[in-house]
């Protein structure tokens, strides 16, 4: 490849890459601005008791643009983050995971109770065993079953915060 090709690819790149917050329906409130409404009593019918969050929950927490809580249904896990811009400090469920050291093996998806698509995948570390699956889902009700569906959509304006994205855990 020619070096004045090669020079052209890259500013056609820089370019794109600098403009794309500049895109009309981009949502750029700043999370801070929007407001929190507080989280859910029940998740798919079930009453929630909140848990506190782990050290990595809260060093996530300090530059996330939203909140984070963790929940119990008293049989499943349940993290939900409320994210206010896109961003990409919201990680999939299989990247945290991986990332403390579980063996991730996807799993077909299943549907929530509303009837959405969710991600989901089998988790272990040692004995621990676990089906993890995970939805955001925008204030209109569209809902992606996958971090990276969300983001594309949320940066080019297809879908408006805030999210909320939910990964919901269970052992076995």
């Amino acid at each position: 490849m020619k070096a004045g090709v090669k020079i052209a690819a890259f500013l056609v790149a820089a370019a794109t890459a600098a403009s794309a917050p500049l895109l009309p329906g981009r949502n750029q409130t700043a999370a801070g601005d929007l407001h929190f409404a507080g989280w859910p009593l029940a998740y798919e019918g079930r009453a929630l008791t909140e848990m506190p969050l782990t050290q990595r929950e809260i060093a996530m927490a300090r530059d996330f643009p939203g909140r984070i809580g963790r929940f119990s249904d008293g049989k499943r896990e349940i993290v939900m983050r409320w994210v206010g811009v896109p961003t990409r400090r919201l990680h999939s469920a299989a990247d945290c995971l991986r990332g403390i050291g579980y063996s991730i093996t996807p799993l077909p998806a299943r549907r929530d109770a509303g009837g959405h698509a969710m991600g989901c995948l089998r988790a272990s570390h040692g004995a621990d065993v676990m089906t993890v699956c995970e939805l955001i889902r925008d204030a209109r009700g569209a809902a992606f079953p996958d971090v990276s569906a969300w983001y594309w959509n949320a940066l080019f304006g297809a879908t408006q915060g805030p999210w909320w994205s939910f990964v919901v855990s269970e052992g076995q």
